[in-house]
């Protein structure tokens, strides 16, 4: 049921009816202290008696007939979003956090004179209340509870938002708990989060996987290129790292013998923010003893396929704006050389030289990086020829080697590494490996790395010591997989990464 607010108790459009609202309301505060001693809780009391959840009255009772009567009796509390006072009769529309609602009836029969009185006085939009009385069916038909009597349960100080002007999106992520309340996208968007959360690890566990957490305050970040986030122990006197990825303590643990393990946490990259990236977000990441990026591929899959299915019921998901999507089936498979050659009409190879590669990209406006190498111009010549016309989920394969040092060289093809990114929506969802687990070489490609960082690329990773340490004691040839759990949320439907986290970080 769609209402408006109390004609008496306006939503405020300009700051200035805020603050006029507000001065009324603390001055209603200051009044319920004050009376607290005889009308009993005052604004903000310790707790009220409710017996039953709106929800659950809802889905027992929200089937009766016009004007039916159960004798229950119950003791509910919500939050007032609508509210109409009449000469001996007012009504209130108290929702739960769910969004679901039930009517109040306060009525000068149920409840006599004063307390109605003070119902009128004091109850204002946005205030928590807690109701006592039968549960009813109105004359129209509206699940309500008769009261007898009634309480403030939490008084709101500040208005809500008017209900007819929707939030901006600035406003729904500066201000999530006001958007939590007056729209259900919010609501359910977090419940998708969860379900999604609750979906991966049950699929996990079904493949006898163990979930562990690893450090985010690290010595030295890795495990991804990307510029970290640096900070300041005062316990050890030392710089420390905000975890980018989580990859190399995971393999620690197939080391020591966790042969299949995967971790959903938080990672914090001190980049852009845009539609697709956020600086901090949760990320997955996933390693199969005797494993390789095949079978990853297909782990990946399934885990995608089972979370649309915990969301929407099918793989075949419907977005916020009402695009259907399709998950389902098995995806597509290309060739990163192969497909950008067919693309762009011309050969592409790994053993292409940069001097080779420039000109071509200058020639078709695609943006030389600096510290330009082979890897590097590849991939951006095929997002800027390949990656616009995928629409399917499908996952590109095989990587050049310079820019993926944690990766194992093609089992058949030279100068590639056994890689592939899943592309979702016409963004990166996903990467796979074929895992790097020769210590000789892994030392090689992060010395690679360091020449990079000294000539001032701030993505390059560092020669980390304990990490090779580590493999040094022998690693079995393994698969692994990362991915965005945000990003996961934004396939499946359909909304933009700042809506699919809860409390974004903005400026």
């Amino acid at each position: 049921m769609t209402t408006a607010p109390d004609a008496t108790t306006p939503a405020p459009e300009t700051e200035e009816d805020v603050h006029e609202q507000k001065a009324v309301r603390l001055a209603k505060r200051e009044r319920l202290i004050e009376q607290r001693a005889d009308a009993g809780g005052g604004a903000f009391p310790v707790g009220v008696p409710v017996t039953h959840a709106i929800p659950a009255l809802r889905a027992e009772y929200g089937e009766l007939e016009a004007g039916a009567q159960t004798g229950v009796v119950v003791g509910i509390a919500g939050r007032v979003v609508f509210s109409r006072n009449t000469g001996k009769l007012c009504f209130a529309t108290l929702q739960a956090g769910d969004g679901s609602r039930i009517q109040a009836m306060i009525s000068l029969a149920e409840v006599g004179e004063e307390s109605l009185a003070r119902w009128k006085e004091f109850v204002d939009l946005g205030d928590h209340v807690f109701v006592h009385g039968e549960v009813i069916s109105s004359r129209r038909g509206e699940l309500s509870i008769m009261a007898d009597d009634w309480a403030i349960a939490s008084k709101a100080i500040l208005p809500l938002p008017n209900a007819y002007a929707e939030l901006s999106e600035e406003g729904r992520v500066r201000s999530r708990y006001l958007d939590l309340i007056v729209r259900e996208q919010a609501r359910t968007t977090v419940r998708a989060r969860a379900a999604v959360n609750a979906s991966l690890r049950a699929t996990f566990g079904s493949h006898d996987y163990l979930e562990v957490e690893t450090p985010m305050l690290q010595v030295q970040h890795g495990g991804a290129s990307a510029r970290p986030f640096i900070t300041h122990s005062n316990a050890f006197d030392t710089e420390l790292y905000l975890r980018i990825a989580p990859e190399l303590y995971l393999k620690r643990a197939v080391v020591g013998g966790i042969e299949r393990v995967f971790e959903i946490n938080r990672n914090f990259r001190n980049e852009g923010a845009d539609s697709t990236h956020s600086p901090e977000f949760a990320m997955l990441e996933a390693y199969q003893a005797y494993g390789d990026y095949d079978q990853m591929a297909e782990l990946t899959q399934e885990l995608v396929q089972q979370a649309a299915i915990a969301v929407s019921g099918s793989t075949t998901v419907t977005w916020a704006d009402g695009t259907e999507y399709d998950l389902g089936g098995e995806w597509d498979r290309i060739s990163m050389y192969e497909s950008l050659s067919a693309a762009a009409g011309r050969t592409f190879t790994p053993q292409d030289s940069v001097d080779e590669l420039i000109p071509f990209a200058e020639q078709h406006g695609v943006d030389v990086p600096p510290h330009a190498i082979h890897g590097k111009l590849i991939e951006e010549l095929w997002e800027h020829f390949v990656k616009g016309d995928l629409v399917r989920p499908t996952f590109v394969m095989d990587f050049p080697v310079d820019t993926s040092p944690l990766v194992r060289e093609h089992r058949s093809i030279p100068g590639v590494v056994e890689k592939w990114d899943l592309y979702v929506r016409g963004f990166e969802l996903a990467t796979g490996y074929s895992e790097l687990v020769d210590p000789v070489i892994q030392r090689e490609r992060f010395v690679e790395q360091a020449k990079l960082a000294a000539k001032g690329d701030v993505e390059a990773m560092r020669v980390d010591e304990e990490f090779l340490r580590a493999l040094e004691h022998g690693m079995p040839p393994s698969g692994g997989m990362g991915m965005g759990i945000d990003r996961l949320l934004m396939a499946i439907t359909g909304l933009g990464i700042r809506e699919t986290i809860l409390f974004p970080l903005v400026k």
